[in-house]
């Protein structure tokens, strides 16, 4: 299969990490497949809808910072599958809490098998990166053990909210570096880590990446509003609708609470404390939320995040694996241009 990267504006690199992307393509099918095809149609389900495939990217950059004979070994190639892998499970543990009806452009998998089997499906991908991870040694291990905790516990977190007193805002972006920057941040550290760097380097990527990952998952937040169900495989709004204020919606609150919001902006709150169970209901206050300058301000965060990401990446000396860390940072939010 060929897989063919994201400008980075590296072409040497790009063609150096490319038979890696197709390396990690061919280890994340027999990765989801199982002998009996009842279960492997489940649990190749979104792995076959396709993804971005970002943090194997970023594994694979990252492992550029290091020893060119390690760079796209099969310990980094084990790495940046797992990663993969977590994060397919994560999605399908994430659609049976949101009900979310589709995800990639196809159906969602609680949706055409049912809740129980979606668990169960991204429990055994869990499963199968957590082996993978284990043939890289006692360190990973720990390291991936101590990311899907924060994966879990920002999904918690999410679902209690914040405690009296917090900051909402802030509390969503702490939610945000658990749920989607732990991991993105576990990808960057595992490239540089099994490429040689030490844990020095691989700390300043992770760092990286957590910062990159936050911007990315700000940008979704506006992507899911402004986009169309077929261009981004999800229907716009399904957080709305399950009553998950993402953070326009908290940006809006907040104004609310210093009395600065305009009207338009006090419709919005309204509609979105009614009934959002009918299409048109939804459709009609994501269309309000897309006029409004709300998502000005969330895009302008996302940017933030971005420069907090590149900024990281300071103490790295210059080269193309630095260059292609900086293009991959604006990746994430010029998406939103």
């Amino acid at each position: 299969m060929t897989v063919t990267p994201p400008d980075l504006h590296v072409p040497a690199l790009e063609a150096v990490i490319t038979p890696g992307l197709e390396a990690v393509e061919t280890k994340l099918r027999e990765s989801v497949s199982d002998s009996r095809d009842l279960i492997g149609e489940l649990t190749e389900h979104l792995a076959q809808a396709g993804g971005k495939r970002i943090r194997p990217l970023l594994t694979l950059v990252c492992a550029q910072i290091g020893q060119p004979s390690e760079a796209s070994s099969s310990a980094v190639i084990d790495a940046a599958t797992a990663m993969e892998l977590t994060h397919l499970a994560s999605l399908y543990h994430d659609d049976v809490m949101d009900s979310a009806p589709t995800r990639r452009g196809v159906a969602s998998a609680q949706r055409i098998w049912g809740n129980n089997r979606a668990i169960l499906a991204g429990d055994v991908l869990f499963a199968r990166a957590s082996r993978l991870i284990a043939g890289l040694g006692p360190e990973s291990v720990a390291h991936h053990a101590e990311t899907f905790e924060r994966l879990c516990l920002g999904q918690l977190n999410e679902t209690f909210g914040p405690e009296e007193g917090d900051d909402a805002v802030d509390f969503y972006l702490k939610v945000l570096a658990d749920k989607t920057g732990s991991l993105v941040s576990a990808a960057a550290y595992f490239g540089a880590f099994h490429s040689g760097t030490g844990t020095g380097i691989a700390d300043i990527v992770a760092e990286f990446g957590e910062r990159v990952g936050v911007a990315f998952q700000i940008a979704d937040d506006v992507l899911d509003l402004v986009s169309s169900g077929e261009t981004s495989g999800k229907t716009p709004g399904t957080d709305l609708r399950e009553g998950v204020d993402t953070l326009p919606v908290l940006l809006l609150k907040r104004r609310a609470a210093t009395g600065t919001l305009d009207e338009a902006g006090q419709q919005i709150l309204a509609e979105l404390r009614g009934d959002l169970s009918s299409d048109r209901a939804l459709s009609d206050v994501v269309a309000r939320l897309r006029a409004h300058d709300v998502l000005d301000e969330t895009s302008a965060l996302a940017e933030e995040w971005s420069d907090r990401a590149i900024t990281a990446l300071d103490p790295l000396p210059e080269g193309d694996p630095k260059t292609a860390l900086v293009a991959f940072a604006h990746l994430m939010v010029d998406r939103l241009a």
